[in-house]
């Protein structure tokens, strides 16, 4: 036997499993006491939770509106369990379109400005849909840094050529159109309507602007925005001015609209593409009837009940201020996400654990989704949120960072 045929006999194949072993980052964290993730909620009261026996004061939740226990969107699930089962049991394109998936598509057209709208399974299904289904590998995709992460996978799932500008730089957009205006496969600009982890909200003004000046279309993802922004709630368009303007917006149910699932709203052709061409659509199972249900009450509660709008804005601002007079830096938020700058990943994790121990839930952002020593706690408010949780919160962050000391 030769010398090659010997080491390759010798030689051992890469294991696959190999990176799973070699992961601890999330054992050692554990063993410190200090991992915020994946925490058993036992019993939830809208605006606190139940974890290991202990009450929480949550402000680490998208439900804005606060409506997961609203009693009329909870008699509308329930109503809708007894009359269609627990499940659809298929996808949109076969057996599991149900009346209520296109009574809610037409009321989503309405609210959001736009001619048409398609429900998908999840919002990050709805992305997948509309990016890969509509951009080619002769595309380009312009997105913001900061985009959602289900923009970015859809782009690359896509096969189109992705291309990121820093956070809000419009400047550096319009270099980007300038250079990729004429490609073969047209230009699609991704953004969101707010960031998740800043709770600024884009410059949607100008960036349809560009759009128009070069010939791109515009999505906008709205997941934070709907049931936040606009006078009725109707997302980023409408807070501009701008319905119908968009090329397509997208949305989703698992926030301000107290559910799961997903919706695309745009011109007509476009939805009816959509609704005959998106993978993640038509191989998937459909939204069941509860959660349709849930939505269609949340919009009406939505209508009928507009100071919830007005109370989140007074929440939020009475919160970012209070953090703010106590010296804390809440980056550039100007919404109901509110984050606040703590520095290095160990000292988050241990104010994040602190402020756990204090009775308050938050969510620990860290890199990638920030820079290196820029992590942050996100905070975010619900319209339920009375002004004694409020001052509680604000106390809890006095009281930490007292012990910890300033980032």
């Amino acid at each position: 036997m030769g010398t090659a045929q010997a080491k390759a006999q010798l030689q051992r194949p890469v294991d696959l499993f190999d990176k799973c072993f070699r992961f601890t980052a999330a054992r050692e964290a554990i063993s410190q006491g200090v991992y915020p993730y994946f925490q058993p909620i036992e019993q939830s009261f809208d605006t606190e939770v139940v974890i290991r026996g202990e009450r929480k004061i949550m402000v680490g939740s998208n439900n804005y509106l606060g409506l997961t226990h609203h009693p009329y969107v909870l008699e509308r699930a329930q109503a809708a369990l007894h009359r269609y089962g627990t499940g659809c049991t298929g996808s949109r394109f076969l057996n599991g379109t149900l009346d209520l998936h296109e009574e809610l598509e037409l009321r989503l057209a309405q609210i959001m400005g736009q001619e048409s709208a398609l429900v998908f399974s999840t919002g990050y299904q709805t992305n997948l849909g509309i990016i890969a289904t509509l951009a080619g590998r002769n595309s380009i995709v312009l997105q913001d840094r900061l985009n959602h992460a289900s923009l970015v996978d859809a782009a690359q799932l896509s096969g189109a050529q992705m291309v990121r500008y820093p956070h809000g730089d419009l400047t550096m957009l319009r270099r980007l159109l300038e250079q990729h205006w004429d490609v073969a496969g047209g230009v699609l600009i991704a953004t969101d309507g707010i960031f998740s982890m800043e709770g600024d909200i884009v410059d949607l003004p100008t960036i349809l602007g560009l759009a128009r000046e070069f010939g791109a279309r515009l999505l906008i993802d709205d997941a934070h925005a709907i049931g936040v922004l606009g006078d009725m709630g109707g997302g980023t368009s409408q807070h501009f001015g701008l319905e119908g303007e968009v090329d397509l917006v997208m949305a989703t149910f698992s926030k301000s609209l107290a559910s799961i699932g997903g919706v695309a709203a745009g011109p007509e052709p476009v939805i009816h593409y959509l609704k005959h061409q998106a993978r993640t659509l038509i191989f998937s199972a459909s939204m069941p009837p509860s959660a349709v249900a849930t939505v269609l009450a949340c919009i009406d509660v939505l209508e009928r009940e507009p100071e919830r709008r007005e109370q989140l804005w007074a929440n939020a601002v009475y919160l970012r201020g209070g953090l703010q007079s106590l010296g804390f830096e809440t980056v550039t938020s100007e919404t109901p996400i509110i984050p606040v700058v703590t520095g290095t990943m160990e000292r988050t994790f241990e104010f994040w654990r602190a402020l756990f121990d204090a009775g308050v839930f938050t969510n620990p952002v860290l890199p990638p989704a920030v820079p290196e020593n820029s992590c942050r706690i996100r905070t975010s408010v619900m319209a339920t949120h009375t002004p004694d949780q409020l001052n509680q919160v604000l106390d809890a962050f006095t009281r930490v960072r007292a012990r910890l000391g300033a980032p």
